[in-house]
């Protein structure tokens, strides 16, 4: 990998993570449109942490913490010299009275703790879509919404009630070019959303299409759309 290349991997990286200020997460988002390179960077990087549990609930560390933890540092050996013998003119460098050596480890027991928690929440955030799509129908009611990870992964938000037959089903198409032709993203259970496991596709991109269709039960045959257009839409970068 190039410096380059590594240059783009810790950008799309730090833009997952939200570890961006809000003027470079603009900037990296205005660059995408044109840079095919960090669009795949970025896809890459949300496939990776995709898989996170992001249902982790925030939670407050009890007081009890401090004192499980130094119950489990060792015992320290007390100083046989009592403290006010000492000199003041002559401190000692090497102090290991149990009070000041037990702060420290508690101390930086929990900074590391913080750390840690700090980490997984930045880890463990909400992942946010590549591309997002509106789907309206021949009259231009808007009937749902396709959110595209660009990492094999979507979601589809149906906003209106679709009249579907038992032995019909809702499939979802994306058209990455006109090369490769529809390729179905997947099939909806019901009448009701879903998050779809898709085949590997190319990054998406603005203005690619997605749509809804009915097909029969199982899917279209051939694996083209076959069935009436529901909703059709294009993609658009969210801001």
């Amino acid at each position: 990998m190039t410096r380059e290349q590594e240059d783009v991997a810790n950008t799309a990286d730090e833009y997952v993570l939200g570890l961006m200020d809000d003027a470079d997460a603009a900037k990296v988002e205005a660059a995408m449109e044109d840079d095919a390179a960090l669009r795949d960077a970025i896809a890459a990087s949300r496939e990776r942490f995709l898989p996170l549990d992001t249902s982790i609930e925030p939670s407050t560390v009890d007081d009890s913490l401090w004192q499980r933890i130094e119950a489990e540092l060792p015992p320290q050996k007390q100083s046989r010299t009592p403290p006010s013998r000492l000199s003041a003119r002559n401190p000692i460098a090497n102090d290991n009275r149990a009070g000041p050596w037990r702060l420290t480890a508690i101390s930086a027991i929990a900074a590391s703790l913080l750390l840690a928690i700090g980490l997984t929440f930045s880890l463990l955030r909400t992942v946010d879509p590549l591309v997002v799509a509106v789907l309206v129908n021949d009259t231009g009611d808007v009937q749902a919404v396709v959110e595209d990870f660009g990492n094999e992964n979507a979601t589809v938000r149906l906003l209106a009630d679709f009249d579907v037959p038992k032995d019909k089903t809702i499939q979802v198409w994306t058209l990455p070019s006109q090369e490769m032709g529809p390729i179905s993203l997947g099939l909806l259970e019901g009448v009701r959303s879903a998050k779809l496991a898709g085949p590997a596709l190319p990054t998406p991109r603005g203005n690619q299409l997605y749509e809804i269709t009915l097909e029969q039960a199982g899917g279209s045959p051939t694996g083209r759309p076959t069935g009436a257009i529901l909703a059709k839409g294009f993609a658009r970068f969210p801001r």
